[in-house]
């Protein structure tokens, strides 16, 4: 939990400097396991509607807005 809490913190301060192995160990951690959808990584959540998980990789780095999005989404857990 130490080392996704630490991630958690970098994609808070820098969301367009986030490696995707990164966002996904996160979501993996959060979500569960994926279900794949060609380039994409889609992960369910227990509500309907947004924020919804859909990750990308963009050349090894995760895109900042979804970057943002899974960080609400994390809020919205654990609230």
């Amino acid at each position: 939990m130490r080392g996704i809490q630490k991630i958690i913190e970098r994609m808070s301060e820098n969301p367009k400097d986030v490696r995707f192995s990164d966002i996904c160990k996160v979501c993996d951690y959060y979500f569960g396991e994926p279900r794949a959808s060609g380039s994409h990584r889609i992960y369910k959540t227990p509500w309907q509607g947004d924020p919804r998980i859909n990750i990308q990789d963009d050349n090894g780095k995760a895109k900042a807005y979804q970057v943002r999005q899974v960080l609400q989404a994390i809020k919205k857990l654990i609230e």
